[in-house]
């Protein structure tokens, strides 16, 4: 998984890093197909914004979030990420499913 991260008048600390990267985590146990991941944190008065944008096989997938903190809002991030997520690999297994018994089907 590529990880780019950036920030909008606000800077990327190693303690941000790390713990964005530890969120990450949890989508990237769900879904091991995650290609690239490019990420926002962004600061304008007093919103505190992140955004992703996640490319998986067959799939862009993005999120946004809007916290109290840039720590807030990058658990609210990663909780959508991982619905997001997990809805897709479903979607791919209900696909896989149907083409298994397509298969059968036509055997008998």
């Amino acid at each position: 998984m590529n990880l780019h991260i950036s920030g909008h008048h606000v800077a990327v600390t190693d303690s941000l890093r790390s713990y964005l990267i530890a969120k990450l985590d949890r989508v990237n146990r769900h879904f091991d197909h995650v290609i690239d991941v490019n990420v926002v944190m962004s600061v304008e008065k007093s919103r505190q914004k992140v955004e992703a944008n996640l490319h998986v096989s067959g799939r862009d997938i993005h999120a946004q979030s809007e916290g109290e903190s840039l720590y807030a809002a990058i658990d609210e991030l990663a909780d959508r990420l991982d619905r997001q997520v997990v809805k897709h690999k479903e979607r791919l297994q209900v696909q896989r499913d149907a083409g298994h018994e397509r298969k059968r089907g036509d055997l008998n």
